[in-house]
């Protein structure tokens, strides 16, 4: 059974976080809420928000739905102006949407790169630059901020058939630290970390397990996992999606008011091993 932590607290913040309709995202809202944040939960799929903050709403916690698409800059632009007429506030940004392509390089084409790149690093440029330019000294809200960007470790190893994935991830780690390092030195009062799940129990690490079949690693998926959790991984399981709110959450609160500029690596010791 996984816990939920709720020891470092978000009472008076306000939380935006995208791919808020499943998985992590999900549960980062969840958990941000449950820890006395007001969330705004930003996807596509408009529906499975919408349905998610009805359920926080009736719990006595403060959630809000909104249509985002995380490339369009139109979208962050309406999401401003919601922020502005919700709470007139904005404290924590969860860069978390993306999207996972995998296969050999060799079979990856020029299209595939131009969407995996669009979803997983030009939107996380797009959500970074709307936050600061609402958190930093003399914007609309001017209160600093926390940035937390989802990558993996995908984007601090090499793993056979993740290149274009791993790709991006890893320039997400990269844009991390080169603005971290940019807002803490004029002044900004902005921090911004990346998170590095290992494989997780969703859809998307369905996808990744499968990728190892279809390469030939293994034969079926249920032995990708075996051999996961009984060779490469030292906890000797998967992570679940409350393992990365939980470290979230840490990175979202004053309790990380000095960390900027880390790639914290949530795998059960994989990248260690």
């Amino acid at each position: 059974m996984s816990k939920e932590l709720a020891v470092f607290g978000l009472e008076g913040k306000v939380a935006v976080v995208t791919g808020a309709g499943a998985g992590i995202g999900e549960a980062c809202a969840r958990l941000f809420a449950k820890a006395g944040a007001a969330v705004v939960l930003g996807d596509i799929n408009v529906e499975a928000c919408e349905r998610i903050a009805a359920e926080l709403n009736g719990q006595g916690l403060q959630a809000k739905a909104v249509r985002l698409d995380v490339t369009s800059e139109e979208d962050w632009a309406a999401l401003k102006q919601t922020l502005v007429a919700w709470k007139n506030r904005w404290d924590v940004l969860l860069n978390n949407a993306g999207i996972y392509i995998g296969g050999m390089l060799e079979n990856n084409t020029s299209a595939q790169v131009s969407k995996i790149n669009q979803i997983n690093i030009e939107s996380v440029f797009l959500g970074t630059r709307a936050a600061v330019e609402c958190m930093k000294p003399g914007a609309c809200f001017a209160n600093g901020g926390s940035i937390i960007n989802l990558s993996s470790i995908a984007g601090l190893i090499g793993v056979p058939g993740h290149s274009i994935y791993g790709a991006t991830k890893g320039a997400v780690r990269s844009l991390t630290k080169h603005s971290a390092v940019e807002f803490a030195k004029f002044g900004y009062g902005v921090r911004v970390n990346s998170l590095h799940p290992g494989l997780i129990e969703t859809a998307m690490g369905d996808q990744a397990l499968q990728d190892f079949v279809d390469i030939g690693v293994v034969a079926n998926v249920d032995e990708a996992a075996a051999l996961l959790k009984s060779a490469m991984i030292p906890m000797g399981r998967l992570g679940n999606v409350q393992d990365i709110a939980n470290a979230a959450l840490f990175l979202a609160s004053d309790a990380s008011t000095y960390v900027t500029g880390i790639e914290l690596t949530v795998d059960g010791g994989f990248c260690a091993a």
